[in-house]
């Protein structure tokens, strides 16, 4: 038997005695945390300000209370719902340099940005096939796509996301901390998390491989799938200018999901990943700093009815006044 084998089952037979975890965060970079700080709020504001944007516009301009804009302006609830599960208590490092959190927040923690991040995977694939059908299919969208059906698409990713990750945190919560309880992340990783159990984690580790391989590659697909058929059908586009703007809006979407899917795959779906625990906080970087920056000029804000509409609610708030 080996010793981790051996302080595994001492494990079982004692209850828990680490009663909160220290995020170690990036300690070769301690020194810049008053820099780093003011980097991060920076880019949360962005993010925040950016999708509440987005959703104060859709919901503000009835032009934009389709299929499409309702997706988009639930995307964005997500999205500052996802980076606020992390950003606030990284910055709180950086500021006070406390990196301490309580067993039960960090189980939380943990939850929730598995919880939300799935949902938001299946969202995207959801907005993938409602691009599919508004560029291939647009004799068909209108009778395929409502704000009914949009509704209930979202609350079956989120149901979905929710049933998955329930079963799988119970599982996490039952297991045994003995110590140490330095987690090598800047916020409550899973993956990190059952590495610190001293009880047998084998089929947690299972259950937690397959469920994020199904949450990332499933989407995956779908969207690969859509914007595949996408692409074809733009390339028979008659018009050289049509053809410009179609590329030019769907390679700008391509690149956030090459940003999302990459840096996921990277840190979920290859095994041993204690072995690579800090090139994951750099690539986790990415889906909780620069994509949720990216998203609202990505998709929306760069588009020419969202910016009317823009132009519009601010000149009736104008005349309001």
């Amino acid at each position: 038997m080996t010793v981790r084998d051996t302080e595994r089952t001492v494990g079982v037979k004692n209850e828990s005695t680490v009663q909160e975890f220290v995020l170690e965060a990036f300690p070769a970079a301690q020194h810049l945390g008053g820099l780093l700080f003011l980097v991060h709020l920076l880019a949360y504001l962005a993010s925040i300000v950016g999708n509440t944007v987005i959703i104060l516009i859709t919901w503000a301009d009835h032009r934009l209370q389709t299929p499409m804009y309702v997706l988009l302006s639930t995307f964005s609830f997500c999205e500052c719902c996802f980076i606020t599960t992390v950003i606030p208590k990284l910055l709180s490092i950086f500021l006070s340099g406390r990196q301490t959190i309580p067993f039960p927040a960090c189980l939380t923690q943990a939850f929730f940005f598995l919880f939300i991040g799935g949902g938001i995977f299946f969202l995207m694939a959801v907005m993938s096939l409602d691009r599919y059908l508004a560029i291939c299919k647009p004799l068909h969208y209108a009778s395929i796509m409502n704000l009914r059906v949009s509704f209930l698409l979202v609350f079956l990713c989120y149901f979905l996301s929710f049933i998955f990750f329930t079963g799988l945190m119970l599982k996490v919560s039952q297991l045994s901390f003995c110590g140490p309880n330095i987690i090598s992340h800047f916020f409550c990783d899973l993956g990190s998390l059952i590495h610190l159990s001293c009880s047998d984690t084998r089929s947690v580790e299972i259950h937690f491989y397959f469920l994020t391989s199904l949450v990332i590659l499933l989407p995956l697909i779908i969207t690969t799938i859509a914007y595949s058929n996408i692409v074809i059908t733009i390339l028979r586009l008659p018009s050289a200018k049509e053809r410009q703007k179609a590329f030019s809006t769907c390679s700008s979407h391509l690149i956030v999901l090459s940003l999302m899917y990459g840096s996921c795959v990277f840190i979920y779906l290859k095994p041993k990943q204690v072995d690579r625990l800090d090139s994951n906080k750099e690539a986790a970087l990415v889906n909780t700093v620069v994509t949720p920056v990216l998203n609202p000029v990505i998709y929306t804000l760069r588009n020419k009815q969202v910016h009317q509409a823009l132009r519009d609610t601010l000149s009736r708030v104008r005349l309001q006044k």
